[in-house]
């Protein structure tokens, strides 16, 4: 009993020695692979503070800078559809006719008694020179022929407004009379926008109206093509505040063939900024893990310390650091995918 025992210590004794020994031999291995990491190359970039112009972002609407409201000047009955709402029409085409007859009828009785006001006017002017008439007489003649011709200038003013025409080029938008309608004067017919170009307004706050100048260019985003960016004019600035001490802006674009714009979309405006801040950046190559959890390696020693960080803002293709690193630390931009903390590190240029 006593001799079974014994081998059964002995044989408990040999198992813990044998785990103990695979135990060191594991350990021996991770060591080795955390030596033989420093055969990965890394490259590194410092931290550097520079000075960032932040712009500032404002937003506002797109208008088409020609957007005309057409208003009836003349009255009657609609005869006539010359465009439907989403045509488009050229300079002068005519949107909407209006019943003409009563003015048709006017014209031609105007131009008769101008043509005779003016032959009257030119034969009395002969009989004048003759003696045969009179100077008052002469002068008669003269306000009969000027009153014949503004009476004729009138009515062919009245005859043209019965055609509703459109003063510039454009698409048709609205249009709120249709044929057999009747049209009173200065009643609007139709919404004509040529979306060419377009007109942005926005109200600047009194801090920041003097860091814009009119000319200077400005970037302009939209909803529709987040991702792109288009080039706008200052083209107005008004020497006048409102009573809450901002001052109307003006920015004017051109349309884009590529990325076509419409009136009425939203619009970010990035106005140029005088105030500098000096802060810490570093590549966005250096970020290891998201901008919600962000952390990078850093070089030290020839090793590779992870190190949490706190992200500000984005730019381009830096990072604003708020926490985490000084200004001349060395981050690891390349070669940091095959990274774990404590890796001894070869740095390449």
């Amino acid at each position: 009993m006593k001799k079974t025992k014994i081998i059964s210590l002995v044989l408990v004794a040999f198992i813990i020695i044998l785990a103990i020994l695979f135990y060191n031999k594991s350990k021996l291995k991770a060591q080795a692979a955390v030596t033989n990491a420093s055969t990965y190359a890394v490259t590194i970039e410092p931290v550097t503070k520079e000075n960032i112009s932040q712009p500032y972002v404002l937003v506002g609407t797109l208008e088409a800078e020609k957007d005309i409201e057409l208003v009836s000047e003349a009255q009657g009955k609609v005869t006539k559809v010359g465009a439907k709402v989403g045509d488009f029409v050229n300079k002068n085409d005519v949107i909407i006719y209006i019943d003409d007859e009563m003015q048709k009828a006017a014209y031609k009785a105007a131009n008769v008694a101008y043509t005779k006001a003016k032959n009257d006017f030119k034969r009395f002017t002969v009989l004048n020179t003759s003696k045969s008439i009179t100077d008052s007489q002469l002068e008669f003649a003269r306000q009969t022929y000027e009153t014949a011709e503004a009476n004729l200038i009138s009515a062919k003013r009245n005859l043209e407004n019965t055609r509703i025409t459109s003063p510039i080029s454009g698409v048709v938008t609205d249009r709120y009379f249709d044929f057999g309608e009747y049209i009173k004067i200065g009643k609007p017919v139709a919404n004509v926008v040529n979306n060419n170009s377009f007109k942005i307004n926005i109200n600047v706050a009194e801090t920041i109206i003097f860091d814009l100048i009119k000319g200077n260019e400005v970037n302009i985003k939209v909803n529709a093509y987040p991702a792109h960016y288009f080039e706008g004019i200052i083209n107005t600035i008004s020497e006048k505040g409102d009573v809450s001490h901002k001052y109307p802006v003006e920015v004017i674009l051109k349309n884009d063939k590529k990325y076509p714009l419409k009136a009425g979309m939203f619009t970010s405006v990035e106005f140029k900024s005088s105030k500098i801040d000096k802060i810490l950046l570093i590549p966005r190559n250096a970020l290891n893990g998201s901008i919600k959890n962000p952390s990078v390696f850093v070089a030290k020693d020839n090793t590779a310390k992870l190190t949490a960080i706190s992200i500000g803002r984005v730019f381009d293709n830096k990072l604003e650091v708020l926490k985490g690193l000084n200004e001349g630390d060395n981050v690891i931009v390349d070669g940091q995918s095959n990274l774990k903390d404590n890796y001894p590190i070869k740095i390449i240029m």
